[in-house]
């Protein structure tokens, strides 16, 4: 096979090469958006990261990475100019469509990664559809990224002390990728107002993100944290952190392949008692 895991990248026969020969067929699939994240961030950031965590955990986790979703659940941030986003429904759909194409077409395990919140409710959604449709060899499950970090790893890169949106951890993150897509000079700071009665912050995760235009209300700048000490350095640190832990939580879910595991030459006759994803 050649040096890229990317599925996009290979060539037919390179495929179905691993296929027969990876002990469990796995597919990582990034779930990203296409928002705003204040004026010093590329729209792209929530599948830029997650793509750059597939791309780095795929040897290790024996797996090839699937073309990013591009397009997500981001309809809070309506409001900001030139935002696209899916309705819940629509991305959950997507998610189980590809999710039941790559089963059918040899994948056992199928992994959606997302970069962004609000993706992973729809994404767990899509996923747990596939899973009633395929036959139970076949494992589909979805997390955001940060869900496999430790607390104190957590409370560095996302969190209400460090920012949750374009802050800090993102934008190194992203310099980390490319330093040309983050402009320092043009960082904000912004915390959005949030009630003081709330003994639990975290309940108001909902309340902001929920909701067509929801961020767009209590965030002028589209940022929630300062990003300004942002560095690639800093952003290197954060994905050796996460890598580690979303390519051990991987592993540590894998299932083993069964007898009754699915070959090559008779896949197609296997799934065709099956529902489309449509049905």
């Amino acid at each position: 096979m050649s040096v890229s895991r990317r599925l996009d990248e290979l060539r037919h026969p390179e495929v179905e090469a691993y296929l027969e020969d990876a002990e469990t067929p796995t597919a990582l699939v990034p779930v990203g958006t296409t928002e705003q994240h204040g004026e010093h961030l590329a729209m792209g950031t929530d599948a830029f990261i997650p793509t750059e965590i597939c791309e780095r955990i795929a040897e290790d986790t024996e797996a090839l990475v699937g073309p990013p979703i591009n397009y997500g659940a981001s309809d809070m941030h309506a409001g900001y100019e030139g935002i696209t986003y899916l309705t819940y429904r629509t991305l959950a759909t997507v998610v189980n469509d590809i999710a039941y194409s790559l089963a059918e077409a040899g994948f056992q395990d199928i992994v959606f990664i997302s970069g962004h919140l609000t993706n992973d409710w729809a994404a767990k959604v899509g996923a747990n559809q596939a899973s009633h449709a395929l036959p139970e060899e076949h494992y589909v499950y979805a997390f955001p990224y940060w869900d496999a970090l430790s607390g104190e790893d957590m409370a560095e890169y996302l969190s209400f002390d460090a920012g949750w949106h374009a802050n800090i951890g993102e934008t190194a993150a992203v310099m980390a990728i490319n330093e040309g897509l983050v402009d320092l000079e043009n960082t904000s700071f912004d915390d959005p107002d949030l009630p003081d009665d709330i003994e639990n912050p975290g309940a108001l995760l909902d309340h902001l993100l929920i909701g067509k235009g929801a961020f767009y209300r209590v965030s002028e700048t589209g940022v929630w944290g300062d990003p300004s000490e942002a560095t690639a350095e800093l952003g290197e640190e954060y994905f050796e952190n996460i890598t580690h832990a979303v390519a051990e939580l991987i592993q540590s879910t894998r299932r083993k392949p069964t007898a009754s595991a699915l070959s090559l030459t008779h896949k197609s006759q296997e799934f065709s008692s099956y529902p489309s994803a449509q049905a």
